[in-house]
């Protein structure tokens, strides 16, 4: 094989890979102590499930805070919000001064995305993101981002009171 050949099969094998890589949301296995209908998130794994009834979870890759911004225990959703507005946290605004007081919801440059889940535990929120380049990694103040797509999903599933698990 020549080395022009031999460099486009890395390329698409690097497209292949990526793109599985970065599938949305998919039924898996579940096996945990928690009841059907409630949000697992495993933070080492970078995952968020949806735990349903029959020994399956909806799994989407979700990024989570970074190191020393993170959160692990339960909450409860307490709201559900559709393009929601976005006003930076007292810590957010801190390291970012220029930060808007409010940026509205749907503007491009709003971190919230599509729709927002927001947790009876301090700042917290569950929502879909404008980088999606974000997802898989380490990469908030805490909060949950999910591809649009997938926030979209899990909004119509889930109701204000469903439990939250956040794990190491």
């Amino acid at each position: 094989m020549g080395a022009r050949a031999a460099v486009a099969l890395a390329v698409m094998a690097g497209a292949v890979i990526g793109a599985s890589d970065l599938r949305a949301r998919e039924v898996v296995p579940f096996e945990g102590r928690v009841s059907p209908g409630t949000v697992v998130i495993k933070t080492a794994e970078r995952k968020l499930y949806y735990v349903r009834g029959d020994g399956t979870a909806l799994r989407y890759r979700v990024a989570v805070g970074r190191p020393g911004k993170q959160w692990f225990g339960e909450a409860r959703i307490d709201g559900k919000y559709v393009r929601p507005a976005w006003s930076p946290p007292d810590e957010v605004k801190r390291d970012n001064p220029r930060l808007p007081d409010v940026i509205p919801g749907g503007a491009p440059n709003n971190p919230m995305g599509a729709r927002a889940l927001t947790l009876d535990l301090d700042e917290y929120a569950i929502h879909g993101t404008n980088r999606p380049g974000s997802i898989g990694t380490y990469a908030s103040y805490g909060c949950i981002r999910m591809l649009n797509e997938d926030i979209v999903d899990l909004y119509d599933q889930v109701s204000v009171g469903t439990r939250v698990v956040v794990t190491p």
